[in-house]
Protein backbone atom coordinates (compact mmCIF):
# COMPACT_ATOMS: atom_id res chain seq x y z
CA UNK A 1 0.00 0.00 0.00
CA UNK A 2 2.79 2.54 1.43
CA UNK A 3 4.88 1.81 -2.40
CA UNK A 4 1.15 2.17 -4.65
CA UNK A 5 0.68 5.82 -2.72
CA UNK A 6 4.56 6.37 -3.31
CA UNK A 7 4.50 5.64 -7.07
CA UNK A 8 1.38 7.57 -7.64
CA UNK A 9 2.75 10.49 -5.82
CA UNK A 10 6.09 10.61 -7.88
CA UNK A 11 3.79 10.80 -10.99
CA UNK A 12 1.19 13.64 -9.93
CA UNK A 13 4.03 15.83 -8.77
CA UNK A 14 6.62 15.18 -11.80
CA UNK A 15 3.09 15.75 -14.21
CA UNK A 16 2.46 19.25 -12.97
CA UNK A 17 5.38 21.62 -11.40
CA UNK A 18 7.01 22.68 -14.50
CA UNK A 19 3.60 22.59 -16.24
CA UNK A 20 2.64 25.26 -13.78
CA UNK A 21 5.61 27.29 -14.07
CA UNK A 22 5.24 27.51 -18.13
CA UNK A 23 1.32 28.88 -17.14
CA UNK A 24 2.50 31.69 -15.33
CA UNK A 25 5.01 32.35 -17.30
CA UNK A 26 3.21 32.70 -20.39
CA UNK A 27 0.64 35.20 -18.83
CA UNK A 28 3.42 37.61 -18.55
CA UNK A 29 4.23 37.19 -22.00
CA UNK A 30 2.00 38.59 -23.36
CA UNK A 31 2.77 42.19 -22.30
CA UNK A 32 2.89 44.75 -25.12
CA UNK A 33 0.71 43.72 -27.91
CA UNK A 34 1.51 45.07 -31.42
CA UNK A 35 3.04 48.55 -29.63
CA UNK A 36 6.67 48.66 -29.91
CA UNK A 37 7.97 51.22 -27.12
CA UNK A 38 9.27 54.64 -29.03
CA UNK A 39 13.14 55.02 -29.12
CA UNK A 40 14.61 55.71 -25.85
CA UNK A 41 11.52 54.53 -23.98
CA UNK A 42 11.19 51.83 -21.29
CA UNK A 43 8.72 49.88 -19.42
CA UNK A 44 9.74 48.14 -16.07
CA UNK A 45 7.16 46.02 -14.27
CA UNK A 46 8.15 43.97 -10.81
CA UNK A 47 5.85 41.41 -9.63
CA UNK A 48 4.94 38.65 -7.23
CA UNK A 49 2.81 35.70 -9.13
CA UNK A 50 1.62 32.69 -6.83
CA UNK A 51 -0.52 29.56 -7.18
CA UNK A 52 -1.06 26.93 -4.60
CA UNK A 53 -3.27 23.69 -5.01
CA UNK A 54 -4.11 20.65 -4.04
CA UNK A 55 -5.76 19.17 -7.22
CA UNK A 56 -4.97 18.97 -11.56
CA UNK A 57 -6.23 18.16 -14.46
CA UNK A 58 -5.18 14.90 -15.31
CA UNK A 59 -3.43 14.28 -18.98
CA UNK A 60 -7.13 13.15 -20.10
CA UNK A 61 -7.99 16.68 -18.48
CA UNK A 62 -10.17 14.90 -15.34
CA UNK A 63 -9.79 16.68 -11.85
CA UNK A 64 -7.36 14.25 -9.36
CA UNK A 65 -6.08 15.45 -5.90
CA UNK A 66 -2.68 15.67 -4.83
CA UNK A 67 -0.49 16.93 -2.03
CA UNK A 68 -0.84 20.97 -1.39
CA UNK A 69 1.33 21.93 -3.74
CA UNK A 70 2.41 26.02 -4.32
CA UNK A 71 4.68 28.23 -6.40
CA UNK A 72 5.96 31.47 -5.41
CA UNK A 73 7.89 33.45 -8.59
CA UNK A 74 9.08 37.45 -7.92
CA UNK A 75 9.17 38.06 -11.94
CA UNK A 76 11.26 41.63 -13.76
CA UNK A 77 9.49 42.18 -16.80
CA UNK A 78 10.70 45.06 -18.95
CA UNK A 79 10.62 46.52 -22.38
CA UNK A 80 12.79 48.89 -24.13
CA UNK A 81 12.86 51.13 -27.33
CA UNK A 82 15.72 50.45 -29.30
CA UNK A 83 13.97 52.31 -32.24
CA UNK A 84 10.70 53.37 -32.45
CA UNK A 85 9.71 49.94 -34.57
CA UNK A 86 12.44 47.68 -32.49
CA UNK A 87 11.97 46.81 -28.99
CA UNK A 88 13.75 44.77 -26.43
CA UNK A 89 12.17 42.68 -23.97
CA UNK A 90 13.14 40.54 -20.77
CA UNK A 91 11.06 38.43 -18.94
CA UNK A 92 12.78 36.47 -15.73
CA UNK A 93 11.71 34.96 -12.73
CA UNK A 94 14.68 36.53 -10.30
CA UNK A 95 13.60 34.44 -7.29
CA UNK A 96 11.41 31.64 -7.19
CA UNK A 97 9.84 29.08 -4.41
CA UNK A 98 8.55 25.78 -4.98
CA UNK A 99 7.48 23.69 -2.25
CA UNK A 100 5.13 20.82 -0.66
CA UNK A 101 3.12 20.12 2.39
CA UNK A 102 3.78 16.42 3.82
CA UNK A 103 2.49 14.08 2.63
CA UNK A 104 0.19 11.80 4.34
CA UNK A 105 -1.46 8.39 4.69
CA UNK A 106 -4.49 8.35 3.26
CA UNK A 107 -5.82 5.33 6.35
CA UNK A 108 -3.36 6.23 8.80
CA UNK A 109 -2.69 10.13 8.29
CA UNK A 110 1.06 8.84 9.56
CA UNK A 111 3.24 11.28 7.47
CA UNK A 112 5.09 9.13 4.52
CA UNK A 113 7.29 12.44 3.26
CA UNK A 114 7.92 15.49 4.88
CA UNK A 115 7.25 18.27 2.74
CA UNK A 116 10.27 20.49 1.70
CA UNK A 117 11.31 23.56 -0.78
CA UNK A 118 13.37 24.89 -3.15
CA UNK A 119 14.36 28.18 -3.62
CA UNK A 120 16.06 29.90 -6.53
CA UNK A 121 16.51 31.89 -9.98
CA UNK A 122 13.89 30.73 -12.43
CA UNK A 123 13.75 30.60 -16.03
CA UNK A 124 14.77 33.71 -18.02
CA UNK A 125 13.17 35.19 -21.62
CA UNK A 126 14.75 37.82 -24.21
CA UNK A 127 13.23 39.16 -27.08
CA UNK A 128 13.00 41.35 -29.98
CA UNK A 129 9.56 42.94 -30.88
CA UNK A 130 10.02 44.45 -34.72
CA UNK A 131 6.71 46.12 -35.69
CA UNK A 132 5.58 45.48 -39.22
CA UNK A 133 3.46 48.58 -38.97
CA UNK A 134 4.84 52.49 -39.03
CA UNK A 135 4.26 53.57 -35.59
CA UNK A 136 0.73 55.48 -35.57
CA UNK A 137 -0.27 52.93 -38.73
CA UNK A 138 -4.00 52.22 -39.13
CA UNK A 139 -4.00 48.14 -38.33
CA UNK A 140 -0.67 48.07 -36.11
CA UNK A 141 1.00 44.63 -36.33
CA UNK A 142 3.99 42.88 -34.38
CA UNK A 143 6.48 39.73 -34.76
CA UNK A 144 8.49 38.99 -32.28
CA UNK A 145 11.23 36.35 -31.41
CA UNK A 146 12.04 34.96 -27.39
CA UNK A 147 14.41 32.79 -26.83
CA UNK A 148 13.89 30.81 -23.15
CA UNK A 149 16.63 30.10 -21.32
CA UNK A 150 16.66 26.93 -18.76
CA UNK A 151 18.00 29.03 -15.49
CA UNK A 152 15.87 27.74 -13.07
CA UNK A 153 16.63 24.70 -11.01
CA UNK A 154 15.73 21.06 -11.66
CA UNK A 155 15.29 17.78 -10.12
CA UNK A 156 15.22 19.18 -6.40
CA UNK A 157 14.31 17.86 -3.18
CA UNK A 158 14.60 14.08 -2.08
CA UNK A 159 12.30 12.56 -5.05
CA UNK A 160 14.06 15.05 -7.77
CA UNK A 161 10.09 16.67 -8.00
CA UNK A 162 11.12 20.52 -7.14
CA UNK A 163 12.04 22.65 -9.76
CA UNK A 164 12.37 26.68 -10.53
CA UNK A 165 12.63 26.52 -14.22
CA UNK A 166 11.45 23.60 -16.52
CA UNK A 167 15.55 22.84 -17.99
CA UNK A 168 15.24 23.46 -21.78
CA UNK A 169 15.85 26.00 -24.21
CA UNK A 170 12.99 27.29 -26.45
CA UNK A 171 12.02 29.78 -28.97
CA UNK A 172 8.96 31.40 -29.90
CA UNK A 173 7.93 33.04 -32.96
CA UNK A 174 5.08 35.61 -32.45
CA UNK A 175 2.80 37.58 -34.18
CA UNK A 176 0.37 40.31 -32.75
CA UNK A 177 -2.39 42.28 -34.56
CA UNK A 178 -4.00 45.07 -32.81
CA UNK A 179 -6.27 48.48 -32.64
CA UNK A 180 -7.09 51.10 -30.45
CA UNK A 181 -10.28 52.80 -30.22
CA UNK A 182 -12.98 54.87 -28.05
CA UNK A 183 -15.96 53.56 -26.49
CA UNK A 184 -18.09 56.39 -25.14
CA UNK A 185 -15.29 58.77 -24.84
CA UNK A 186 -13.62 56.16 -23.21
CA UNK A 187 -9.70 54.88 -24.35
CA UNK A 188 -10.05 51.37 -25.53
CA UNK A 189 -8.05 48.22 -27.19
CA UNK A 190 -7.98 45.13 -28.59
CA UNK A 191 -4.99 42.59 -29.56
CA UNK A 192 -4.59 39.28 -30.11
CA UNK A 193 -1.84 36.70 -31.11
CA UNK A 194 -0.48 33.63 -32.72
CA UNK A 195 2.36 31.95 -31.60
CA UNK A 196 5.01 28.80 -32.71
CA UNK A 197 7.26 27.63 -29.49
CA UNK A 198 9.91 25.10 -30.94
CA UNK A 199 11.49 23.46 -27.63
CA UNK A 200 14.59 21.28 -26.95
CA UNK A 201 15.04 18.35 -24.35
CA UNK A 202 12.50 16.06 -25.48
CA UNK A 203 9.61 18.61 -24.98
CA UNK A 204 6.77 18.82 -27.65
CA UNK A 205 6.90 21.92 -29.46
CA UNK A 206 3.34 24.26 -29.00
CA UNK A 207 0.89 26.62 -30.68
CA UNK A 208 -0.25 29.39 -28.73
CA UNK A 209 -2.76 32.05 -29.50
CA UNK A 210 -4.59 34.78 -27.24
CA UNK A 211 -6.91 37.63 -27.21
CA UNK A 212 -6.68 40.63 -24.92
CA UNK A 213 -9.31 43.63 -24.60
CA UNK A 214 -8.79 46.57 -22.25
CA UNK A 215 -10.38 49.62 -21.56
CA UNK A 216 -8.82 53.10 -19.67
CA UNK A 217 -11.07 54.91 -17.35
CA UNK A 218 -10.61 57.75 -14.84
CA UNK A 219 -8.89 59.99 -17.67
CA UNK A 220 -6.45 56.86 -18.48
CA UNK A 221 -5.48 56.52 -14.59
CA UNK A 222 -6.87 52.90 -14.36
CA UNK A 223 -6.80 50.46 -17.17
CA UNK A 224 -8.99 46.78 -16.60
CA UNK A 225 -8.14 44.00 -19.37
CA UNK A 226 -9.04 40.44 -19.68
CA UNK A 227 -6.95 37.74 -21.66
CA UNK A 228 -7.48 34.50 -22.91
CA UNK A 229 -3.96 32.85 -23.07
CA UNK A 230 -3.63 29.27 -24.68
CA UNK A 231 -0.84 26.45 -25.65
CA UNK A 232 -1.82 23.79 -27.87
CA UNK A 233 0.74 20.97 -27.71
CA UNK A 234 1.57 19.06 -31.34
CA UNK A 235 1.97 16.25 -29.03
CA UNK A 236 5.23 15.26 -30.42
CA UNK A 237 7.11 15.20 -27.37
CA UNK A 238 9.32 12.07 -26.04
CA UNK A 239 7.61 9.87 -24.18
CA UNK A 240 8.27 8.99 -20.56
CA UNK A 241 10.63 6.04 -21.17
CA UNK A 242 13.00 7.66 -23.09
CA UNK A 243 13.67 11.26 -21.05
CA UNK A 244 14.40 12.39 -17.89
CA UNK A 245 11.71 13.17 -15.04
CA UNK A 246 12.64 16.67 -15.93
CA UNK A 247 11.18 16.18 -19.13
CA UNK A 248 8.11 13.50 -18.08
CA UNK A 249 5.72 16.08 -16.56
CA UNK A 250 5.66 19.04 -19.04
CA UNK A 251 5.16 17.19 -22.55
CA UNK A 252 2.69 17.68 -24.09
CA UNK A 253 0.49 19.79 -21.64
CA UNK A 254 -2.45 22.03 -22.54
CA UNK A 255 -4.61 24.68 -21.10
CA UNK A 256 -6.96 27.69 -21.98
CA UNK A 257 -6.66 30.39 -19.36
CA UNK A 258 -8.63 33.40 -18.36
CA UNK A 259 -7.14 36.01 -16.92
CA UNK A 260 -8.24 39.85 -15.49
CA UNK A 261 -5.76 42.50 -14.43
CA UNK A 262 -6.40 45.80 -13.12
CA UNK A 263 -3.22 48.69 -13.65
CA UNK A 264 -3.73 51.81 -12.05
CA UNK A 265 -1.45 54.88 -12.50
CA UNK A 266 -0.50 56.44 -9.19
CA UNK A 267 1.43 59.66 -11.05
CA UNK A 268 2.52 60.02 -14.28
CA UNK A 269 4.40 57.59 -15.11
CA UNK A 270 4.42 55.19 -11.72
CA UNK A 271 1.15 53.02 -10.81
CA UNK A 272 0.62 49.40 -9.64
CA UNK A 273 -1.26 46.38 -11.26
CA UNK A 274 -3.09 43.66 -9.78
CA UNK A 275 -4.42 40.59 -11.46
CA UNK A 276 -6.25 36.59 -11.65
CA UNK A 277 -5.88 33.68 -13.85
CA UNK A 278 -7.72 30.81 -14.24
CA UNK A 279 -7.36 27.56 -16.12
CA UNK A 280 -11.07 27.35 -17.83
CA UNK A 281 -9.82 23.79 -19.02
CA UNK A 282 -6.32 21.60 -19.47
CA UNK A 283 -3.99 18.60 -19.30
CA UNK A 284 -1.39 18.77 -17.00
CA UNK A 285 -1.82 21.52 -15.25
CA UNK A 286 -3.25 22.70 -11.45
CA UNK A 287 -7.26 23.08 -10.90
CA UNK A 288 -6.70 26.33 -8.92
CA UNK A 289 -6.28 30.22 -9.89
CA UNK A 290 -3.01 32.04 -9.68
CA UNK A 291 -2.43 35.82 -8.58
CA UNK A 292 -0.26 38.76 -8.87
CA UNK A 293 0.97 42.08 -7.52
CA UNK A 294 3.29 44.52 -8.74
CA UNK A 295 4.33 47.73 -9.53
CA UNK A 296 6.01 49.28 -12.41
CA UNK A 297 7.61 52.50 -14.68
CA UNK A 298 6.11 53.56 -17.94
CA UNK A 299 7.50 55.91 -19.66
Amino acid sequence: MLKLEMENYNQIIKKIVATLILLGIAIYLQAGGPWPKPKGKYYVKLSEWWVVFDQHYTDTGQLDPNVTTGIFNTFLYGEFGVTDRLTATFNGALFSRNYMNNLRSATTNDIIIEGEAVNSIGDIDLGLKYGLSKPGGKVPMAVSLTLGLPTGATGKGALGALQTGDGEFNQMLQFDIGQGFAIAKQSAYVSAYTAINNRTNGYSEEFRYGLEVGIGLLSNKLWLNSKLNAIKSFRNGDTAETVTSTSIFANNSEFTSLAFEANYLITEKIGISASYAGALAGRVIAAAPSYSVGFFIDM
